[in-house]
């Protein structure tokens, strides 16, 4: 990129799509979309660069200046239109995600808490009343999702996945991935994700990222807890076996009081 921050870099093809950089700071007109009822920052413009997804997504429909799907197109260049998940099958899916577990994750990347150099370049500098928007937004948006690729992993690895998620390991001290997201993985509000419909690749990488340290929470990070117990050849099988299920219909976060986890969660005490 020459020396170009990221961050200068999408912006300016911000301003190149004709999208007035100015009228951040202006209320949302929107159309479907989920209104902003907070201003944010005007920010500078530097040499354009190409759109990531721009053959990808070249079918969707043309943006409009002030609605916040226009001013989220950096965020859906690389995380799929409408946040359906990137063609690449490492950038997460956002649409559906509840709100808060949304939010949370915005806060750590602009704040160093979670590690990804592109992401916090976008994000540093943007107060939590625009981050807030950003959130409600991606979790407003409802896309269908596609069939799971065929699974890589053997039986015996698929059923050992299977075991952990649905059942966990006492002998381990592991609970199962149930126990916290849902009966059907589909999340729990406020701030639990679900878990289906996402790649191997990504979700290997981000319990690997728990184990590591380079992924954080809330004290008690209850989710470096499990991560830290599982063996290799667990982190394997859990994401092989997650990644290989469909997605239900509907597939929606479920009310607090649907579960009770088994575990103390500092994200989960906090809105």
């Amino acid at each position: 990129m020459g020396g170009v921050p990221l961050r200068v870099a999408v912006l300016a093809w911000l301003a190149a799509c004709s999208l007035p950089l100015a009228g951040l700071a202006q209320p949302v007109a929107l159309s479907g979309d989920v209104a902003s009822s907070h201003s944010s920052p005007t920010l500078g413009a530097g040499p354009a660069i190409p759109r990531p997804s721009q053959q990808a997504d070249a079918g969707a429909m043309p943006l409009r200046p002030g609605t916040m799907r226009a001013r989220l197109a950096a965020c859906t260049a690389c995380h799929g239109e409408q946040g359906k998940a990137g063609a690449d099958g490492y950038y997460p899916r956002l649409a559906g995600k509840p709100q808060a577990y949304l939010f949370q994750q915005l806060q750590h990347f602009r704040d160093g808490q979670r590690r990804y150099a592109p992401m916090t370049e976008l994000l540093v500098g943007l107060p939590d009343a625009y981050l807030h928007d950003m959130a409600g937004w991606f979790a407003a948006q409802s896309v269908p999702y596609p069939a799971p690729l065929r699974p890589t992993a053997s039986p015996t690895q698929l059923e050992r996945g299977r075991v952990l998620a649905t059942a966990g390991d006492a002998r381990l001290g592991l609970p199962a991935c149930t126990a916290c997201h849902g009966a059907t993985l589909s999340g729990v509000l406020p701030a639990i994700p679900g878990v289906l419909g996402l790649p191997q690749d990504y979700l290997a990488s981000q319990l690997g990222g728990w184990q590591g340290g380079l992924r954080h929470a809330a004290a008690p990070d209850c989710m470096a807890d499990v991560a830290r117990a599982l063996t290799p050849a667990d982190l394997a099988a859990v994401a092989s076996w997650l990644a290989a299920q469909p997605v239900p219909t509907p597939y929606q976060p479920v009310a607090r009081d649907a579960v009770n986890l088994p575990m103390a969660c500092g994200s989960q005490t906090q809105d």
